[in-house]
């Protein structure tokens, strides 16, 4: 059973577009959530869906799953606070962001983002952004679990992450 929160239907906004934002320990189903997008009132106005799945890997072959630890309720006001964000930065139709947390295995999704617009290029640079900064603000914290039986210890934060996050402050 899922432990989730989807904030996009029930937060108090402002009137117009409302992001939905889940975390979730179930698997993500991608091509469910690409369709609920793409169907009900953006139906024929959509010129271009982006959409950005990340998955457990496992680089050197010693990993049994990675564990993703977040605070419910602060991860998901983040996200949405990121959602909010690239609504306001881009024209979208509609924008989703779903976050795993728990013991996932290699191959297995970690997260979905999804951003949908009149134009393709708004929906790859909001799909981009959104991506961009929900992997280095969203508190998240992951621990590695070996093949051996042992713990690999804490993932840290790259740098490469920060990078990409910065260039949109320049633009």
């Amino acid at each position: 059973m899922a432990a989730e929160a989807d904030r996009g239907e029930n937060s108090e906004a402002p009137p117009g577009l409302l992001p939905v934002v889940r975390i979730q320990a179930d698997r993500i189903d991608i091509a469910a959530e690409i369709a609920a997008m793409a169907g009900g009132e953006a139906m024929g106005a959509i010129g271009g869906l982006v959409s950005f799945s990340g998955f457990c890997r496992d680089e050197g072959g010693r990993l049994h799953a990675l564990e993703l630890e977040h605070y419910p309720g602060m991860a998901e006001r983040e996200i949405e606070r990121i959602a909010r964000e690239t609504i306001a930065r881009w024209p979208l139709l509609s924008c989703r962001a779903i976050h795993r947390f728990g013991v996932i295995a290699p191959g297995e999704e970690i997260v979905f983002v999804a951003c949908a617009s009149e134009h393709r290029q708004a929906a790859f640079e909001a799909a981009s952004y959104l991506m961009d900064f929900l992997k280095t603000q969203a508190p998240f914290w992951k621990r590695e679990h070996l093949k051996d039986g042992t713990a690999g210890g804490w993932v840290e934060a790259k740098d490469t992450d920060d990078s990409a996050a910065d260039r949109w402050h320049r633009l």
